[in-house]
């Protein structure tokens, strides 16, 4: 009877311990469930990240994606943390079930050894003789029950050992894997760990660029501007000495001129190609703005420029961060301006004809491609020079 109730006290303790381990893989799940959406939500973050590195945006919003990524990293590792913490206390109870279970065999197996040799002892006919020497009705009914009780605790030993087999195979695979769970959380940690690392020297790298590329902007945009005060300054020149002389001699005589209401949107382009800025406040990809008082025409470097109408060359030489330029007096206060050029073809002082050869394209400003840079100056103001090209507006 003894023996009974300590096989079903070993089967009571068995619950809690496969409760237990329940608890553990559920909480390991949860755990790395939390894990998978962490990295979904850092992927989003890299997948925006390239975004803003394809198109015009604030540096600080790379920054802000750049520090949400650290933060997600950040909560990867200490997910992982938590995830080890688990595996290590699986591993420990997984280690104790087993150790439990092993001990337990080793008795079950002593104790039905033990029983074997006393069977074999008494050989195979000492039940019957237990049963037939019984003095007694009553004698016989308690050997049979204790017989029936021996034999059903040597079946319930029998099948606990089975089933202590079957456990300690599972939970030795179950260990293995847990080991092995806890080798890949060292692994992933350390990819995390050089993560974190790449994303505070990427952040540093991106402060340091935007730092460099908001001076070159600034200094770049200050060339500009004084480029263009320089540039207005010589065309007011121009325009004042041409005024001063028509009124030295005739108003009505002076040479009117040759770029007429007529021909808005009707002049031939000075080059052929695609406008790689456009008149006006343009946004930079940095984020920052230019002001523009022309067009930029892409051209392959050494293509012809062309005179949009025929006038006389006031100007030709270099001109700040125009580079070499030539500018074109039609009369009447209109003007047009051909900078950025390579070659220049035609002298100060000299008369050209529409169409005619004036220099080529070429590439002054180093942070784009070889191009024209043309103005149309129209009773003095810059205007929108794709109004008066054929086909621009």
């Amino acid at each position: 009877m003894r023996a009974v109730l300590v096989a079903a006290l070993a089967l009571t303790l068995a619950t809690p311990l496969r409760a237990q381990q329940d608890g553990g893989e559920a909480r390991l799940r949860a755990q790395q469930e939390e894990l998978s959406r962490i990295r979904r939500e850092r992927e989003d973050l890299q997948k925006r990240m390239k975004g803003l590195q394809t198109k015009v945006h604030d540096i600080s919003e790379e920054v802000t994606n750049i520090d949400r990524q650290h933060d997600a990293t950040v909560r990867v590792v200490k997910s992982l943390d938590q995830q080890l913490t688990t595996l290590n206390g699986e591993v420990e109870h997984t280690t104790a079930n087993l150790v439990r279970a092993q001990d337990e065999v080793q008795v079950k197996r002593a104790v039905l050894q033990k029983r074997l040799v006393e069977i074999y002892k008494r050989g195979p006919l000492f039940t019957f003789e237990v049963m037939l020497s019984a003095k007694t009705f009553g004698d016989l009914v308690a050997r049979y029950k204790y017989l029936h009780l021996l034999a059903q605790r040597d079946r319930m030993d029998v099948r606990r050992v089975d089933q202590l087999r079957a456990m300690i195979i599972g939970q030795r695979r179950q260990l293995v894997s847990l080991q092995n769970g806890v080798e890949q959380n060292r692994v992933d940690k350390a990819d995390e760990a050089q993560r974190l690392t790449a994303l505070e020297q990427t952040r540093q790298e991106s402060l340091a660029r935007a730092q460099q590329d908001a001076k070159k902007t600034k200094d770049r945009l200050a060339q500009l501007a004084k480029s263009e005060a320089r540039l207005n300054n010589v065309i007011e020149g121009f325009e004042s000495a041409r005024r001063r002389a028509a009124s030295r001699s005739n108003a009505s005589a002076s040479a009117p001129s040759s770029i007429h209401t007529s021909d808005y949107g009707k002049l031939d382009w000075p080059v052929q190609g695609s406008i790689i800025y456009r008149f006006g406040r343009v946004v930079n990809s940095n984020n920052t703005t230019t002001r523009w008082n022309g067009i930029g025409i892409a051209a392959s470097a050494g293509t012809e420029v062309k005179s949009v109408s025929a006038g006389e060359v006031v100007l030709a030489d270099v001109m700040g961060t125009y580079g070499n330029t030539v500018i074109l007096q039609h009369g009447g206060g209109d003007y047009s301006v051909y900078g950025s050029l390579n070659r220049i073809s035609v002298t100060k002082g000299s008369r050209v004809t529409k169409g005619q050869v004036i220099g080529t394209t070429g590439a002054t400003d180093p942070s784009l491609p070889a191009h024209l840079h043309f103005e149309i100056r129209h009773g003095g103001p810059a205007v929108d020079p794709l109004e008066w090209l054929r086909g621009g507006h």
